[in-house]
């Protein structure tokens, strides 16, 4: 197996694993508050990593860790916007096509932030995602419900905090910046729970097996493989990849909770997709394109 086969292959059990989080997660918590399950969460994930990084920490200038922790508070709230959304909705299918539009958010934010315009391709896939929003919502009219709300504005977030981390990844190592930016998620979702959330007197051991394969599977082996994988494959081919996650979703949403998805929100899921794949894939398919006609 070549090493571009392994590094998509390595994508493939990525998105694998992202989708099955959306499982742990909902599952922990029905008993832990939300944001101390993400508090708790990304700390432990923090930890996990930090064997393998310490003596990247330990060099770091002031400036850089500064920047590494603004880039962790975007990441956080992004995450806490997102699990909240969780807590309020019946779909999670639904939710994790919501949140793959900040790939589709992120251009916009880098003509705002850095003024980059966004590609033309950009401007002909918008509508699909702006389409299949409204049929998300179930209605003729722009009516989205408030879980629907928070995921979108859960997708800004991360969108914000992917410009961000592109521009200090050119800098900081990224096991250093993946570490601090883990921490800092974690950090913000305990300061949220001690002055918001009550905790259950008893906590089961099966509440705190779904924490753990959060920490382990769903956050330190999906950030490690997806950074193997990034390295040994195309950034346009990676993120065609990474467009499975939401299908995923949808598929073990179905298998573990048994959710339906009537002929409205498959609509409005399929012109996401389809959004997604023509914003994303347009650069591989022209490079195909290219290569054929030399």
């Amino acid at each position: 197996m070549s090493n571009n086969h392994r590094a998509d292959f390595i994508l493939v059990i990525t998105t694998l694993l992202a989708s099955a989080g959306w499982i742990f997660s909902r599952e922990a918590i029905q008993v832990l508050p939300s944001s101390g399950f993400i508090g708790l969460r990304f700390i432990l994930a923090s930890l996990i990593l930090l064997p393998f990084c310490y003596h990247g920490l330990l060099s770091i200038d002031r400036r850089s860790l500064i920047g590494a922790s603004s880039v962790g508070c975007f990441l956080g709230s992004a995450i806490l916007l997102w699990i909240y959304a969780i807590s309020q909705s019946d779909s999670l299918g639904e939710g994790a096509f919501i949140m793959s539009l900040s790939m589709l958010f992120a251009p916009i934010v880098t003509w705002l932030f850095f003024k980059n315009r966004p590609p033309r391709i950009f401007w002909f896939s918008l509508p699909f995602a702006i389409i299949g929003l409204i049929y998300l919502s179930q209605g003729s009219t722009w009516s989205l419900s408030g879980s629907q709300i928070w995921f979108v504005l859960a997708a800004l977030m991360l969108a914000i905090h992917f410009n961000l981390n592109s521009h200090f990844s050119q800098k900081i190592p990224t096991l250093v910046l993946t570490c601090i930016q883990l921490f800092v998620t974690g950090v913000l979702g305990v300061f949220i729970s001690l002055f918001t959330e009550t905790w259950p007197a008893t906590i089961g051991m099966e509440t705190w097996g779904w924490l753990a394969m959060s920490v382990l599977i769903a956050t330190s082996l999906r950030y490690a493989l997806q950074t193997a994988g990034q390295k040994n494959t195309t950034t346009a081919n990676a993120a065609i990849i990474m467009i499975l996650e939401p299908v995923w979703t949808v598929i073990l949403s179905m298998l573990w909770y048994d959710e339906s998805m009537g002929l409205t929100k498959f609509v409005g899921c399929s012109l996401i997709l389809l959004s997604l794949l023509i914003y994303r894939g347009s650069g591989k398919i022209y490079s195909l394109i290219r290569t054929n006609k030399k």
